[in-house]
């Protein structure tokens, strides 16, 4: 079977052109946080356990809040697999844990069920090392290893996603880090062609961006999610759909091991509520396997 073609370089400047128009609409408005999936009221965590570390953090010299849920049927210590997700652009460690289908999600995997790790990322770091700190060593250095100890986690069973920003970020640690992770998953990821394109604010400059490039680096590396399930999905409505779109040929045009999906909604919280039970399947399947 042949593998798909990639895309030419006319096709990834017609999406271009399209997707800059509506990204500079949506960084205009400022709504990240009402993007987020956050829940105030109270909900039925379906006989999760939810705990809350302080991790004191010397690579970005300051204290951050870590969210752990641990599901109601969690394996024994040292057989756990563990989830680290990474919220998007406003959001923290408590974003997703006020929504009742990230516990019913869990509570239908049963003993499957992976220990999930909601970190703070700030504002608006995108999850990498750059001047206002080093956020991808603080995941990788200071919040995985406290969690896999605290927990009982198998530091061979671990998974890594996120959200907008944080599916930025998740795909860019799993690259920096090769085979760190069984899986990866971007959940309508905030991914761009060009420096130039990005985000007010995602990086520090051109050469921070090149460090960070996700697609650049699939683009040059064939094997760059070798080892790895990788997951990307975005609504149909999505203004890093283009971005997504291009990545996910990459992907297939290099064989990667992708579960990709385009389903219909836009880049907000109602989208992402409706899959967190597929979310955690895949993530549950992957480490099953890992």
């Amino acid at each position: 079977m042949s593998r798909p073609r990639r895309p030419t370089p006319a096709q990834i400047r017609k999406r271009r052109r399209i997707a800059v128009i509506v990204l500079a609409l949506l960084a205009a408005t400022a709504v990240y946080l009402a993007l987020t999936a956050t829940v105030f009221a109270p909900v039925d965590e379906h006989g999760a356990q939810v705990e809350h570390l302080t991790i004191h953090s010397q690579a970005v010299h300051r204290d951050l809040g870590v969210t752990v849920v641990v599901p109601p049927e969690a394996p024994p210590r040292d057989n756990r697999s563990l989830v680290v997700f990474l919220h998007g652009r406003g959001g923290s460690n408590e974003t997703f844990t006020g929504n009742e289908a990230v516990y019913a999600g869990l509570a239908k995997l049963g003993r499957r069920a992976p220990v999930l790790a909601f970190p703070d990322g700030s504002d608006h770091s995108y999850w990498h090392d750059r001047d206002s700190g080093r956020w991808g060593r603080y995941v990788m250095r200071e919040v995985i290893p406290a969690v896999v100890e605290r927990y009982g986690i198998d530091p061979k069973r671990v998974a890594i996603g996120g959200i907008s920003m944080g599916g930025f970020g998740a795909y860019d640690l799993a690259l920096l880090h090769p085979r760190r992770f069984c899986a990866v998953g971007g959940h309508s990821p905030a991914l761009w062609f060009e420096g130039g394109e990005t985000a007010p604010g995602a990086f520090d400059d051109a050469a921070d961006f090149n460090r960070n490039d996700v697609v650049g680096m699939v683009r040059a590396n064939p094997d760059a999610f070798e080892g790895m399930r990788v997951w990307n999905d975005y609504g149909d409505e999505d203004p890093f759909r283009v971005y997504d779109e291009g990545f996910v040929d990459y992907l297939e045009a290099d064989g990667a091991d992708l579960s990709a999906h385009s389903w219909d909604g836009g880049h907000d919280g109602d989208y992402w509520s409706r899959h967190w039970a597929a979310y955690l399947r895949f993530y549950a399947n992957s480490l099953a396997s890992c």
